[in-house]
């Protein structure tokens, strides 16, 4: 039975758990073949591979710091030369430092900004010396940019807005290609970065309009939507998923 991405080559960064991880498989259960990064934690990586080849399809994962350009980028060109193609790009992988902004370091500043600003940025340059008409790309955000609900987020909620801008103006430049780009807003979500059982969760959670958090694979859900056929008209758009955090 053929599904909605047949044929298909996705490429998912920071593939090995949490919110990439979910990505990557409902991915390969709507048909695409899927190749994943990862920075540390070849174990987790690996159990994803081996998840989506029991769907059926092709994977393999990939390390590579996202910080690391030269690495980000040669992973990309690996990607498309072992697959043969490249049609959808997840710019997944991010890190968030919390805390009152005069206690955070120049250091930290840095690896923010590297992983979640310049990264989706070289990951795309390389995916478009691949990428044909019909191509898509999918940023994921956060919902600290639509809503600063508590303080402690300056620097992880300015990373994750550069991506409104470039998703944007990349969905403008690469429109007349066939190519979409578009972005992810999720909420709180259940995940080892940010348990729903973690010290901050119930604050989290009242902060949502369904009072609870999400779950990966919602999240995955709307990827796989923008990625898919059903999603070939939306560019430039920023979707929420986020169970009304920013309501």
């Amino acid at each position: 039975m053929s599904t909605a991405l047949d044929g298909r080559v996705a490429f998912v960064t920071g593939g090995s758990r949490g919110i990439g991880a979910a990505v990557a498989i409902r991915l390969a259960e709507e048909g695409a073949d899927v190749a994943l990064s990862y920075r540390d934690g070849a174990d987790r990586a690996e159990a994803v591979v081996d998840r989506v080849k029991a769907l059926g399809r092709c994977s393999w994962a990939v390390r590579a710091d996202s910080a690391d350009p030269a690495a980000l980028s040669a992973a990309v060109g690996q990607v498309a030369a072992r697959f043969g193609r490249l049609d959808i790009l997840v710019n997944n992988a991010g890190v968030g430092v919390l805390g009152p902004v005069e206690s955070i370091a120049l250091a930290d500043v840095d690896r923010v900004l590297q992983v979640n600003v310049r990264a989706p940025f070289v990951a795309t340059q390389a995916a478009l010396r691949h990428m044909t008409e019909g191509g898509r790309i999918i940023n994921i955000g956060s919902c600290m940019t639509e809503r600063a609900a508590f303080g402690g987020g300056s620097l992880y909620a300015a990373s994750k807005s550069a991506m409104t801008g470039l998703t944007r103006t990349l969905a403008r430049e690469l429109g007349p290609r066939g190519i979409t780009v578009n972005l992810v807003h999720p909420g709180p979500v259940d995940t080892d970065m940010n348990p729903a059982d973690g010290p901050g969760a119930e604050g989290q959670r009242t902060f949502t309009a369904l009072g609870r958090y999400g779950e990966p694979s919602e999240v995955a859900g709307a990827v796989a939507y923008l990625a898919g056929g059903d999603g070939g008209y939306v560019t430039g758009a920023a979707i929420s998923v986020d169970g009304g955090f920013a309501a």
